[in-house]
């Protein structure tokens, strides 16, 4: 047990969950878009649906979306920075089924440079996340360590290249996870990594057989 556990995230009110929960969503949802968004559609399913607006977890979503942190004391008008900014954004309601857990948010994000995805997650209490979904890639990320999201062809051999390309640029690995649509088919790797993978790391696993693309995700908080 840490502090977090006893006291709670620091934030701006009313819920750890619907506030600390929902900016980091956002925060880890650009971080895998790479860039701040010009568009996001903003779905939302279970008791996030019934009560955003009263909880604020739709201004917390926005405030993610923009970089901001928990205790940031702009979250109340984060829609009136977000229009600023030049963000549209939607806010909708989705059933994702009984077994989706009930503080779940997926994100369809474009930024300006053209760069989509796809990010489905949940505030899953204490201001902890986790995010189940990445361009409909079944995934696990709760944004405590940067990663590597790598996309890649169900093959043999292909996690003894990607660790060791990584054990080249002196990167070590603290967790994987790897998820699979089907045998041979297309296949999701996450790596949880003890520091930032550099740019040149991120093109030699874009060069490696077999690995059809690779997204670097940064800690969040």
């Amino acid at each position: 047990m840490n502090l977090l556990d006893v006291i709670g995230p620091v934030m701006i009110g009313p819920s750890s969950s619907h506030t600390a929960g929902a900016v980091r969503l956002g925060l880890l949802a650009i971080s895998i878009l790479g860039e701040q968004p010009v568009k996001a559609d903003i779905a939302l399913h279970g008791s996030f649906a019934r009560t955003y607006r009263g909880h604020g977890t739709d201004m917390a979503l926005l405030a993610g979306l923009m970089g901001w942190m928990p205790d940031d004391a702009r979250i109340p008008e984060a829609d009136i920075y977000a229009e600023q900014n030049g963000i549209q954004y939607n806010f909708s309601t989705i059933d994702l089924g009984e077994l989706t857990h009930p503080n779940t948010v997926r994100f369809q994000l474009e930024g300006a440079s053209g760069k989509t995805c796809t990010v489905t997650g949940s505030s899953i209490g204490g201001g902890q996340v986790r995010v189940t979904e990445i361009d409909d890639f079944p995934v696990e990320l709760n944004g405590a360590l940067p990663g590597v999201l790598i996309v890649h062809k169900d093959r043999p051999g292909v996690i003894a290249l990607v660790s060791g390309k990584l054990s080249e640029y002196k990167i070590n690995i603290a967790g994987m996870r790897v998820f699979r649509t089907n045998k041979g088919g297309s296949a999701t790797m996450i790596i949880e990594c003890d520091q930032t993978v550099p740019e040149e790391a991120i093109k030699a696993l874009k060069e490696t057989k077999n690995v059809e693309s690779v997204r670097f995700i940064n800690k969040v908080l």
